[in-house]
């Protein structure tokens, strides 16, 4: 369940996923299957073949794209995700949910 976003942040995020760009999208997250971990950001991008070069730099894996037919993304959490998001000059999607 995604919760802490607003209307506009989400679709934005799908109007540059659509645009072939690299888009990221933080928010708060709740799945048992991970516990301690509250948020999640997705990575996506409509250009499959961008999106696994952008994931090879950071060491991650092609079968780990959520193959959604619209919007595919990795899904983002724990240590990858911070270290990602500064990599990416992006922690402020992250501060906005937790102190880092």
């Amino acid at each position: 369940m995604a919760f802490g976003i607003k209307r506009e942040e989400l679709r934005r995020w799908k109007r540059q996923v659509e645009a072939g760009e690299i888009a990221f999208l933080t928010h708060y997250w709740a799945d048992d299957r991970f516990p301690g971990h509250k948020t999640v950001t997705k990575v996506g991008c409509q250009n499959i073949e961008h999106l696994k070069a952008w994931g090879r730099r950071y060491g991650l894996k092609p079968e780990w794209i959520h193959a959604d037919e619209v919007y595919p993304h990795f899904d983002l959490i724990g240590q990858f995700e911070e270290d990602i998001l500064r990599a990416e000059g992006k922690l402020e999607q992250l501060r906005r949910f937790r102190s880092i």
